[in-house]
């Protein structure tokens, strides 16, 4: 399920809990936040950046250990070994 970050539209008029952004995990069916759960204050949803992160490091040593080599960049037509 989703998470989706809400704030009081007028913080305020909110409560501790929504006059800050906080997160609520809600399925993709169900409708947006209307009003906070604890207050009643109207919510906006908003706008927020997913979580796709991936570990470089854990990606080098899957490659290391599969036997493949790492090339860095350090002038024009040259590189040089990593691992």
């Amino acid at each position: 399920m989703p998470l989706y970050d809400y704030q009081a539209k007028h913080p305020e008029h909110g409560c501790a809990y929504c006059k800050h952004p906080f997160e609520m995990m809600r399925r993709l069916d169900e409708p947006p936040l209307k009003q906070c759960p604890k207050c009643g204050a109207d919510l906006v949803k908003l706008i927020s950046a997913p979580a796709l992160a991936r570990s470089k490091s854990k990606l080098d040593d899957r490659a290391k250990a599969a036997g493949f080599h790492k090339l860095k960049r350090v002038d024009k037509g040259a590189f040089e070994k990593l691992y």
